[in-house]
């Protein structure tokens, strides 16, 4: 995980006034508190909704916030809240000008993984310390989500449901294939594609991927037959049937799947997509989709996903499975946020570098 510098000025440090915006359960404010004796909680959990409601477009506020009770508070409290903060523990959506109303505020952990979360905050680019929880969500959950929705194409089940509306079968439309001793490429080789790598080479499947930088000679992360830099994504993707979306969404990535993508990829290739929407150019997806090129596309983010629905072009397509973000939910969490703010915290007070750490310029 990234590390960041050291931070010189804790040593002294009396007091840390932890500021927790995000609602979580109350065992999280005492594991906490119990890190060290110098750490004051600030209990903040809903305060912020009514802001919330009132600066995020209505379709996250529905999707995200819902009907969720919070406690009445004035914005005289809120400012006074956010005034005393050293630390702040945010999850999603965030309050958007969180650095002008926090002068003492130094460090921010976020408890989803996604640093584009920032971007529309004065958090970004700033001077303050931003972590993530990135490659600590749940990558099991997200990994069989990407193998599901293969095995969905694969087996035809996406024909069974127009059979289904019809209450008619039409048996010789199934060209079901194997998935055994196919390749998959892992668009980011970080910690969600090393547990689809994982999964996948467990089904018999040959894993391939990229990172930014792939150092060569470097041992390869466990699943993975090959793993290149991005610029060789084209040459990965033109001998793989199965392509799974993992890496950060960055100015880097922004429509990294596009045309030129597309006609790099195998003739009735699968997509998944699992990591953020606008990596793919959904207009280049809608012409591949056209032409017959996919076999099908499995989506669980697509772009604009907090601001709009999907375009109906994507909902009505027959090769296209929607879910609206919910590859990580389970019913046993391997989330690590909340330690990794916790290793952290101690991290901090003994003015050592923290992990996770954000760099602005590359986007996470």
């Amino acid at each position: 995980m990234a590390r960041g510098k050291n931070l010189e000025y804790s040593e002294t440090m009396e007091t840390l006034q932890v500021l927790i915006l995000q609602q979580v359960p109350d065992g999280v404010l005492e594991r906490v508190r119990n890190v060290d004796r110098r750490i004051r909680v600030i209990d903040a959990r809903g305060w912020f909704d009514v802001e919330l409601r009132a600066t995020w477009p209505q379709w996250t506020v529905d999707r995200y916030l819902g009907t969720r009770k919070s406690p009445a508070t004035s914005l005289e409290e809120r400012t006074r809240a956010l005034a005393a903060a050293d630390v702040a523990l945010t999850g999603w959506p965030p309050v958007k000008d969180l650095r002008r109303r926090a002068p003492r505020l130094k460090w921010v952990h976020e408890l989803p993984a996604g640093a584009s979360n920032f971007l529309d905050t004065d958090l970004w680019g700033s001077e303050v310390l931003v972590t993530t929880s990135r490659g600590l969500t749940n990558r099991r959950p997200m990994a069989e989500y990407v193998l599901a929705s293969f095995l969905h194409f694969t087996r035809g089940l996406h024909l069974s449901y127009r059979e289904k509306l019809q209450r008619r079968f039409e048996h010789n439309v199934y060209d079901s294939i194997i998935v055994r001793d196919k390749t998959v490429c892992v668009v980011g080789a970080g910690g969600i594609g090393v547990e689809v790598a994982k999964l996948c080479a467990g089904a018999g499947m040959r894993a391939v991927g990229t990172r930014r930088q792939a150092a060569e000679g470097s041992p390869l992360p466990p699943g993975f037959a090959r793993v290149e830099s991005s610029g060789r994504l084209h040459e990965l993707l033109s001998e793989s049937e199965f392509v799974a979306v993992c890496c950060p969404w960055t100015k880097e990535t922004h429509h990294l799947i596009g045309s030129s993508a597309f006609a790099a990829m195998k003739p009735g290739s699968v997509l998944v997509n699992v990591s953020r929407g606008e990596i793919i150019d959904e207009a280049a997806l809608l012409q591949a989709l056209a032409d017959g090129k996919l076999r099908g596309v499995g989506l669980d983010v697509y772009d604009g996903e907090f601001e709009r629905p999907p375009d109906p072009r994507l909902w009505q397509h027959e090769r296209v499975l929607i879910s609206p973000h919910v590859s990580a939910l389970t019913d046993f969490s391997e989330h690590g946020g909340v330690k990794l703010f916790c290793d952290n915290l101690a991290l901090y007070l003994d003015g050592r570098p923290l992990e996770n750490l954000v760099d602005w310029e590359r986007g996470y």
